[in-house]
Formats: structure tokens, sequence, C-alpha cells
């Protein structure tokens, strides 16, 4: 594929908001993570909660929280700022909106549920589930926020979803659809994610391990992040972080269990460093998918070991963030950037003992390291796979 360039990226997580406050925390090793007070859930896990989402004047500013966690992250970092330039560059109506979630706003539904009225079962009428619960919603909403009016699409694959969006704006672009795009997306806490994951027993009692050998299940975070992809200029700064390769796969082999051998995350990775004209011994760090489920890991072990040796440095950030769902794609693959830009290979803060019986290079500390090619990877429900591979400017 032809390398685009992320222009300008933003974050919003538990671990803060904007770049600086995520780049901090993975220096440090601080986790986002807290036993959750979130809404009327009872229920004995950690999550990963953006704070003050619910103060008045940002429900006023958008009544759905998806669309809040959205709104704050577009308003980092100059993210918002730098999109008005290309889009006095482009023109608003070639620029594209690829983003994704998960959830959507799923929890205005869930109010909504309980204000019904008890006579008739009519849901009040303030709710508007096109602004909320649908999941074109995020894409509405950040299309509007930003001016812009270029093809726009919501993508919903499970915890792969923020990842595919860069193959598709991608695609986009080289199709000549779209001179660049907005690639991103939500995802926020619901009672629905958190009940509905404990019912499958997944939940993890305390905040969760990756790669640990008393891990137990997973802690549920929220986040946004978006970037801005545009085709690479003659000579880019510094700086500058690079989308190489993108590889997609679909293993289907069951609705919430991954192949236990890892087969479609292995496809997933082989088709990303293809698309990127890259071997295994080119890349410098993988932001594993590493949810903390017992055969998650296992099976993401499987395939990277598999593939890469056990040489390639290797480790999950959802320690500190939470597995934040449909936003995770995103989220870690600004992580990604993050690392390439300022040298810095993220650890692992709450693995505490590392699971012999897994032979990957797990890297528990986060400690300084010279990172040119980084390979983040998204798999989610269903077999819905993605990897990514960023870089460094040449």
């Amino acid at each position: 594929m032809q390398p685009l360039v992320l222009s300008s990226f933003s974050v919003v997580s538990s671990l803060g908001d904007g770049l600086d406050a995520t780049l901090d925390a993975l220096r440090t090793g601080k986790s986002g993570l807290a036993p959750c007070r979130f809404e009327t859930v009872k229920l004995p896990t950690y999550v990963g909660e953006v704070r003050g989402l619910d103060d008045p004047a940002n429900i006023q500013a958008a009544p759905c929280r998806n669309s809040r966690v959205a709104r704050r992250a577009l308003e980092q970092d100059g993210f918002a700022r730098n999109v008005a330039v290309a889009r006095e560059k482009y023109g608003s109506d070639r620029i594209g909106v690829f983003v994704g979630t998960s959830t959507s706003g799923i929890l205005e539904t869930e109010l909504a549920y309980r204000q019904r009225n008890s006579a008739n079962g009519r849901l009040p009428a303030a709710f508007d589930y096109a602004q909320s619960h649908n999941t074109f919603s995020v894409a509405g909403f950040v299309s509007e926020y930003l001016a812009l009016d270029g093809p726009a699409v919501a993508l919903s694959s499970a915890c792969a979803t923020t990842a595919k969006v860069f193959g598709t704006a991608a695609r986009m672009i080289a199709s000549g659809m779209c001179d660049a795009a907005i690639v991103g997306g939500a995802d926020s806490l619901c009672l629905t994610t958190l009940y509905g994951f404990q019912s499958l027993n997944l939940l993890s009692t305390a905040p969760c391990r990756p790669f640990d050998r008393e891990r137990d299940g997973i802690s549920i975070g929220e986040g946004a992040g978006f970037a801005l992809l545009e085709k690479p200029a003659e000579r880019e700064v510094d700086d500058a972080v690079m989308l190489l390769g993108v590889g997609e796969s679909n293993d289907a082999y069951h609705m919430s269990s991954p192949h236990p051998e890892g087969v479609g995350a292995r496809l997933a990775m082989e088709r990303a460093l293809a698309s990127a004209a890259l071997a295994p011994k080119d890349i410098d760090y993988i932001n594993l998918h590493g949810t903390a489920t017992k055969p998650g890991d296992a099976a993401e072990d499987i395939a990277v070991t598999g593939l890469f040796g056990v040489e390639t440095p290797c480790s999950s950030t959802k320690g500190q963030t939470g597995h934040t769902l449909g936003a995770a794609g995103i989220i870690e693959a600004i992580i990604s950037g993050l690392s390439i830009r300022h040298g810095l290979m993220p650890g692992s803060p709450n693995t505490q003992n590392l699971d012999a019986s897994l032979r990957g290079r797990y890297v528990v500390d986060s400690r300084p390291a010279r990172i040119d090619r980084v390979m983040s990877n998204s798999f989610g429900f269903g077999g819905s796979n993605c990897s990514l591979i960023l870089g460094r400017a040449a």
C-alpha cells in the first residue's frame, strides 16, 4: 500500500486527556483502572473511566456519552485546528470520515428504558436514537463537529473496529474518493457491556494483568482517538509517524473465543507485513491485543511467536487503559505512534508474574528504546482481526 502520514492525532482515555498525559502514563507505568463506580453497576471489577463526562456543561454540549468522549478527543492537541487547515487545503468534501464504535450510545437507550411510560411503554420524547444508539451517530457527530462533507462511514467490527478504519480510509484515498481522511472512533461505558462480559465470566476482579500466569479476565475501559491521514509530503518532518501497512482477516472460529492456535491473528499479521513490503525482522515492537484472558493471550502468543520467533519485544497496554473495546485499535495505534516519536518501549504495569507457558519476549517495565516500526494488533469477537504497521518517516 502507499504509505500515509498521521499528520495529526489526539487521544482521550482513563489515563487522561491528550498526548502528553498518555505519554507520561506510559513512561511512569500509571494505570487508569479503578474499582467500578459507574452508574448503577454493582460488579466486583475495575474499569477505565474517563472523568468529567457527566458534568452538566459536557452533557449540554453533547447529550450522548459516546459523543462526549469523542468530542473530548477532538478538542485535544490542536486536532480540530489542524483539520481546519486541511479542510482549507483540500475542501470540506474531499476529506473522508472513517470512524468506528462497538457500544455507540447504548447507555442512552438504557436510560430511556428506565424512563419509559409504564402505561403504554413509550420511550421519553427526548430520546434520540439516531444521535445516540445508532452506530452511525459517531460518524455523523465527527463530520458535523469538523465541518466535513466528504464520505462518512461507521464501522463496527467488535474490538478490531478502529484498527480496521485505517484500511478503509487507505483504500478510499487510493481510489480517489477523497484526498485525506479522519480515522478513529469512540467507545463509552454502559451497563450492557459490563453485565454482558460478566455473563461470559470474562471480567477480572482486579486490574487486568495481560500475560500474567494469574490473569483472569479483562478490565473494561472507555475512550476515543482520532488521526488525520494524508499522503506524505516529499520530505516529512523528522518525527512524522506513517501508516505503512494494514492486514485484515476473519477466522470465524467462534462467536467470542479466538482460534486456539491464533490462525486468524497470524493471517492478519502476515497480510500487514505483505502490505508494507516488510519482513518480521523489520518490526521493532509489537503492541499486542493482550486482553488478559487465558485463551486470548495464549492464542496471540502462539500466532506471534510462530511468525516472529521469540526475540521481538511485545507488550499489551490494556493494563493501563483497560480494554476500550471498539476504541482499542485507535488508542493503541496512537500509543504505538508515541512509542516511535518518543523512543519508548511500553511496559505492562499490572503484570507481575509472567506466564512461563507463553514464549513471547514480553516487556513488563517501560524503557527508552529506538523504535522505527511497530505492529499494533486488534482482534475482536467473531474472529475479526486487524494488524497495523506504523513507522518512522524515512
